[in-house]
């Protein structure tokens, strides 16, 4: 009975034994096989993002004209207005008692020439005297035109369709000197928005042949793109030399005056380019801010190289130097080989694993 037991317990033993090394055996098959993948070329867009400022077509100061006390104010901050509209009154009485001295004195100084004229029609007095009386009448005449732009000058009106700016330390009552500033005014129907463009860029811009202009988008702060496109219409004349960079100006309708003046937000550049080589993005890693990919010859055989990345859409990087078609990367498990070392792979295909990154991007 008790061989009989010792035996069962061997059996036993040697089943869980092999089980166990089976198992392991099979783990590591599993393990040791790695997939590797090969970059795939084709035409694509990428999107170049530029950092932009926002700025109306139109954006000036309102200062006052003529030196006095605020005496009405007809509009609001945010306020739409049209052009030729009365906003703000300066106290116009001095103005308008210098209109009626100047204007009297017109009346009078023709007084003078008339009588002047009609002497001199009689021979009573020269014709020197007529010339005199006319230029008195003249000096007058000029002299109402100055009191009555100085009078105009106490309302202040739009130039120009547009939105009012924040008012400034100004309220009622407030005695304001010539030329003082009262708020802003901006035209927002159309936007002006400048990006800075790196030299090289410019210069694939500038020799490359257009047939119509260029279009851009625009994201803005909350990440999400403006509804109406942009199209670049010109260059800055100068670089600037501390950062190498040009400014380029793209304009934008503004129908719903969703954009306002001092906005910030991305300019969106879609830039085609042609049979450009791509890989997975997690087939790369990182070496002192240089990317890495793992090649594996035929024989398993793996070794480091360095690529250059030109772009990155969507989980994929977009390679401009370092890998050719033929060239087999490896897909995963980067964290667990050696460069110089040795693997079993599984080759997948390229249209097969940019599918599937595709569908992840999605």
């Amino acid at each position: 009975m008790k061989t009989t037991r010792n035996l069962l317990f061997l059996a036993v033993g040697c089943a869980m034994f092999f089980t166990s090394c089976g198992s392991s055996h099979d783990t590591h098959e599993e393990t040791a096989t790695f997939k590797v993948s090969q970059p795939i070329k084709q035409d694509t867009v990428l999107i170049k993002e530029y950092v932009s400022q926002i700025r109306a077509i139109q954006h000036i100061e309102l200062r006052a004209l003529e030196k006095g006390y605020l005496q009405k104010i007809f509009v609001d901050e945010g306020q739409h207005v049209k052009k030729g509209q009365l906003l703000f009154q300066i106290q116009p009485t001095i103005y308008q008692a210098e209109f009626q001295k100047a204007k009297s004195e017109v009346e009078f100084a023709r007084v003078e020439y008339e009588n002047t004229k009609a002497l001199a029609d009689k021979n009573i007095v020269s014709q020197n005297e007529v010339a005199l009386a006319k230029a008195q009448l003249e000096k007058a005449k000029a002299e109402l035109t100055l009191a009555e732009t100085h009078l105009n000058f106490t309302e202040l009106r739009a130039p120009f369709d547009g939105i009012i700016g924040k008012f400034e330390e100004v309220r009622l009552g407030s005695l304001l000197d010539e030329g003082e500033l009262l708020t802003t005014l901006s035209d927002n129907s159309k936007m002006w928005v400048y990006f800075n463009v790196p030299e090289a860029e410019y210069l694939d811009y500038a020799m490359t042949e257009k047939d119509s202009a260029e279009m851009v988008q625009l994201r803005l702060a909350n990440n999400r793109v403006f509804s109406e496109p942009g199209v670049i219409e010109t260059i800055e004349s100068d670089f600037n030399n501390a950062t190498g960079n040009i400014a380029f100006r793209a304009t934008f309708s503004n129908p719903a005056g969703l954009l306002r003046h001092g906005q910030t937000g991305n300019i969106l550049w879609p830039k085609p380019l042609y049979e450009v080589t791509m890989i997975p993005q997690k087939a790369t890693f990182e070496v002192l801010d240089k990317k890495f990919v793992f090649l594996v010859d035929d024989e398993g055989n793996v070794r480091s190289q360095e690529i250059k990345i030109e772009g990155e859409l969507n989980h994929v990087y977009l390679v401009s130097a370092g890998l050719t078609t033929l060239d087999k990367f490896l897909l995963e498990g980067l964290r667990k080989v050696q460069n110089g070392g040795k693997i079993h792979f599984e080759l997948i295909q390229p249209e097969e694993v940019f599918e599937g990154l595709r569908l992840h991007a999605e």
